[in-house]
């Protein structure tokens, strides 16, 4: 599962802050690499968009910029892997996980290699560059892959620590990162560990399960329906693969509703997965609804925007919870 790591105290975000979780990576890694002579950091000719311009500036002998060729970036990552290397591969979410595919399964996870493909600019909140770009389905085909560990940090502060804990980490692995300035939601004390879930508000009437940009619009939901005396559970949900499934269990039994959230396809992503355990572990009776995009490509426009357009906003989300608080049947 890899170890609870604890960020320096210069590298904190406050909460509030607006910070990509691109940036975070960008600042770990160059940490990392004065740290560990083993890691190397490959990337696609999109350095400046990945962040990974600041390690190569340390460290340019174990940069390589692989130019736009995905595929070859991720065989040479595997080769490096074997090598003895902790290689972190880099480009745009839809070009590592989707051009880049077959050499991640064959190449990377079916010799279990060491290789940490960390993605930026991944979701609807890509923006502008639209649907070309706006990979809504790279959680569901990353996590499909024998063992591959899926990791989709919520804010900057999360993201910096899990880049640390994926280094710590023997195996491959894949970091979904935004290109978006998002909300910091954890202080500096907060301790990311892979593979186990947080809960971030307690609550017994209604539980919403997040991971990435949605964590910071379900702590705000929750809030809002404070306000009407109903008590939502938040559960950051940052490890999609392996699952907490303890975590969905316990909450699932003590408020028997359950939304969860995510910048990505409903079909194949984190609901998909907490459907998975509430329909093997979880009594029948349970509430369930997924939101998402729901099946649909995206478009250009303002991240935040287009967050609220595909259905995503905070009043969705207090609506749904409201919905299914008053239903005596399941909403999906």
């Amino acid at each position: 599962m890899g170890q609870a790591v604890k960020i320096d105290m210069d590298s904190t975000w406050q909460i509030g802050d607006m910070a990509a979780t691109r940036e975070a990576y960008g600042k770990a890694l160059k940490e990392l690499g004065d740290k560990n002579s083993q890691v190397v950091v490959l990337d696609a000719d999109l350095s400046g968009s990945t962040q990974t311009k600041h390690f190569a500036k340390a460290h340019p002998d174990r940069f390589f910029n692989m130019g736009i060729a995905e595929m070859n970036m991720i065989g040479t990552a595997a080769g490096l892997a074997r090598a003895g290397k902790i290689p972190f591969a880099s480009s745009f979410a839809m070009f590592a996980t989707g051009r880049a595919w077959e050499f991640v399964r064959n190449s990377v996870a079916h010799n279990y290699l060491n290789v940490k493909v960390c993605a930026t600019h991944a979701g609807l909140t890509v923006g502008e560059d639209g649907a070309s770009h706006q990979i809504i389905e790279d959680i569901a085909i990353m996590r499909v892959i024998p063992e591959m560990t899926v990791i989709v940090p919520a804010d900057a502060t999360e993201a910096y620590q899990a880049i640390y804990a994926v280094a710590e980490h023997d195996g491959p692995v894949y970091v979904r990162l935004g290109r978006a300035k998002v909300p910091t939601v954890f202080a500096e004390d907060y301790k990311f560990e892979i593979g186990k879930a947080a809960t971030l508000v307690e609550g017994n009437d209604v539980t919403l399960i997040a991971c990435g940009v949605m964590v910071s619009r379900a702590l705000d939901a929750a809030k809002e329906l404070a306000e009407q005396g109903i008590k939502a559970e938040v559960i950051n949900m940052a490890t999609i693969k392996p699952l907490d499934n303890q975590a969905i269990v316990k909450t699932a039994t003590k408020t028997g509703k359950v939304i969860t959230l995510e910048e990505h396809n409903i079909i194949g992503g984190l609901g998909d997965a907490v459907a998975s355990v509430l329909s093997e572990e979880v009594d029948s009776k349970v509430r369930f609804k997924r939101m998402g995009v729901e099946d649909k490509f995206g478009q250009s426009g303002k991240g935040m925007e287009l967050l609220d357009h595909y259905g995503l906003g905070v009043a969705d989300i207090v609506r749904e919870a409201l919905t299914i608080l008053r239903s005596g049947e399941a909403t999906t």
